[in-house]
């Protein structure tokens, strides 16, 4: 059965058994905004005990809140008993939970888009907070007094945002307001729940909206506060007409295709990280210039994405694009064995596509772009790239002992190979040779 057929047979068996149950939440809401849920969230009259006899696969996921996991047909769904919260001392877990109506139950919820219910046995819905009318004014509004909801759990705050852009509703007045209050509150929430909450809202088509939210709410001076320094901080206009290092990484996310790899969005986030801090200005022309920002910028991203707590190897390899994102300047001037290791490196996917957006973000020029793409081709229809002509042990077998000069060594020889001028293992060896020798005639007339 479909995610959805099964979701109504849950809520029939349990109407059978002669309990009041529902969909609640974001599956009414996206119902309602003609978009098909992803999973259905439902509640209900029966204690978990209840449930639990009525459906033998379960997980207790939070069996002391009345919520269990109910396992069907290949499907899971979280199912949980009317309850009435009171007394959030941590700012997420309520201090006391009572089981109640679905009512009570639709008044404990975030939002009014969010407190909707619905009975798809006989196809009717049920709205006790007012959702409705919001849902289709595009309002996000709070349900209640909204300081309130925001206090029960701080994470709301980042809710509010990330639903008010994917949704591409306002947030009424009141709600922002608290919003805006208590937007330091959002300190208190772990570092995986932020960074979830963070994921969510970067990804296209709304994450320059989710962006400005952040600022315009406060909250960005708390979940990222590395870029409020990019607000004011002006470029030169030849190679930004689009303003400040903010505008240019909001133009960026703009441009974001639809359904990027998942470090890209943070690649464009943090790639200018480091330029209020490392900016100047020439006297003489007015130029303004950001020496070293791709250095410092990668150790600045490294910091956040720890923080954040992601994943070691995502954090690599954003890191890695920040710290060369500006070698696609040069690309032209480069020997085609570099080149050629830059295309071979494993990020470079991700870097090509955040240089993309680099250029379209700000002056708009692809040249470099597409000379890149055609060295790509250019390189896929080449036959597989043969091993090092040499290796350490052979310079050993020639006397060069292990050290910087024999790393040196080893990177001219496959350089000079990447460029076609030596082809086999024996003219390798012939050029070390011929580089010893030139050492020791050197070292020969200094003593003279």
């Amino acid at each position: 059965m479909s995610l959805r057929t099964t979701a109504s047979e849950i809520v029939k068996r349990l109407q059978k058994a002669g309990f009041d149950a529902f969909w609640v939440g974001g599956c009414v809401r996206d119902l309602l905004l003609k978009r098909e849920p992803k999973d259905y969230d439902i509640a209900t009259a029966a204690r978990p005990e209840e449930i639990e006899a009525l459906f033998p696969r379960t997980v207790p996921v939070g069996r002391q809140f009345g919520v269990l996991l109910v396992l069907e047909e290949g499907h899971q769904f979280q199912v949980a008993t009317f309850r009435a919260e009171s007394g959030y001392q941590d700012g997420r877990h309520p201090d006391r939970v009572t089981f109640s109506d679905a009512r009570a139950d639709a008044s404990r919820r975030d939002f009014t888009i969010n407190g909707l219910f619905y009975d798809p046995v006989v196809a009717r819905l049920y709205d006790w907070v007012a959702g409705e009318p919001d849902l289709k004014a595009k309002i996000l509004r709070a349900i209640g007094v909204a300081e309130d909801r925001f206090a029960e759990d701080h994470l709301r705050l980042l809710r509010a945002v990330r639903f008010t852009a994917q949704l591409d509703f306002q947030i009424e007045e009141k709600t922002f307001e608290a919003l805006e209050k208590n937007a330091s509150s959002i300190v208190t929430v772990s570092a995986e729940r932020v960074r979830d909450e963070l994921i969510k809202l970067f990804h296209p088509p709304h994450s320059a909206r989710g962006l400005d939210l952040l600022r315009q709410s406060g909250l960005l001076a708390h979940v990222l506060p590395e870029l409020t320094a990019t607000i004011p901080c002006e470029q030169s206009p030849d190679y930004h007409p689009e303003g400040t290092v903010y505008n240019h990484i909001l133009r960026m996310l703009e441009l974001m295709p639809p359904d990027p790899e998942p470090s890209l969005p943070w690649a464009v986030l943090l790639h200018d990280v480091a330029k209020p801090l490392t900016s100047s200005r020439d006297p003489k022309t007015g130029s303004i210039h950001f020496y070293g920002h791709e250095t410092l910028g990668a150790q600045m991203a490294e910091e956040i994405l720890l923080r954040l707590r992601f994943p070691r190897r995502q954090t690599d390899e954003i890191v890695a694009c920040v710290n060369q994102h500006m070698q696609f300047k040069d690309v032209p001037q480069m020997r085609k064995a570099t080149v050629r290791r830059m295309l071979l490196r494993p990020t470079f996917p991700l870097e090509l596509a955040l240089h993309r957006l680099d250029c379209l973000g700000s002056h708009g020029r692809l040249d470099h772009y597409h000379f890149l793409i055609h060295e790509a081709e250019e390189l896929a229809r080449q036959p597989e790239i043969k091993p090092p002509l040499i290796n350490g042990a052979d310079l050993i077998a020639l006397g060069i002992d292990p050290g910087p000069a024999m790393g040196a060594l080893l990177a001219e020889i496959r350089e000079q190979q990447l460029q076609g001028e030596l082809t086999s293992s024996e003219q390798a060896r012939a050029w070390v040779q011929e580089q010893i020798a030139s050492l020791k005639a050197g070292r020969s007339r200094k003593k003279n």
